[in-house]
């Protein structure tokens, strides 16, 4: 990345503190010599059945991110239906109640899903480690307002999104220069202007925010 405007990457900004290794411990056996089942985790094998039936029995398409400057009402798209069903999986998973808007570029994104607690770690590594392939729709942009997933720019031909990083789109003119990079699988309908005071608030070199902005994630309808 060689500034700030240039692309939406979850490698550039991860959290300051490395991530922990979290590593499966064997589960005892009972009594009666019963073996437990692994828990189910996604993988990029078992993600498109899993979401195809998901998104099925899950048809929401309004998600409010709850902040201390407000909330956002945020959209999602039924034309992008691998990422609205992770969506409303992550959501109903409480996974980004442990998270952050933990990157702020001013007049360009913000960017949630990421966190350097302990509590976030240990909810990936439950949830799974995949990819989601990519789900072009002709006529979405990266105008204002438009919620995209993050992705790994090295090794990633495919523009497969990482599931649990989203970003807004701040610039009042778009982002158009990361049309064809991201899946667009949502818009922001309500609270831009909660969006906008979240995008003016300090920042470190890095672009984390002086004072962690939490979020919690709630499905509408």
């Amino acid at each position: 990345m060689t500034t700030n405007t240039d692309s939406i990457s979850v490698n550039d900004h991860k959290s300051k503190k490395n991530d922990a290794k979290i590593q499966s411990s064997k589960k005892s056996g009972s009594v009666d010599n019963v073996i437990d089942e692994e828990p189910f985790k996604l993988t990029n094998e078992n993600l498109r059945e899993f979401m195809a039936r998901y998104g099925k029995e899950n048809p929401e398409t309004l998600v409010n991110i709850k902040t201390l400057y407000g909330d956002i009402h945020i959209k999602l798209h039924k034309e992008t239906p691998l990422h609205r069903a992770n969506f409303i999986y992550l959501v109903k998973q409480k996974y980004f109640d442990e998270t952050f808007f933990y990157r702020v570029a001013r007049g360009f994104v913000i960017q949630a899903g990421n966190s350097d607690r302990q509590q976030m770690a240990n909810k990936r590594f439950e949830i799974g480690e995949y990819t989601i392939p990519q789900e072009p729709v002709k006529g979405l942009k990266h105008k204002r307002g438009a919620v995209a997933l993050s992705k790994q720019w090295v090794d990633n031909p495919s523009n497969r999104s990482t599931p649990f990083e989203f970003f807004i789109v701040i610039a009042k003119n778009g982002a158009f220069h990361l049309d064809g990079e991201h899946t667009i699988f949502g818009k922001v309908v309500k609270g831009m202007d909660v969006a906008d005071k979240i995008s003016n608030v300090p920042v470190d070199s890095s672009e984390w925010p002086i004072e962690n902005i939490f979020i919690k994630a709630e499905v509408i309808k």
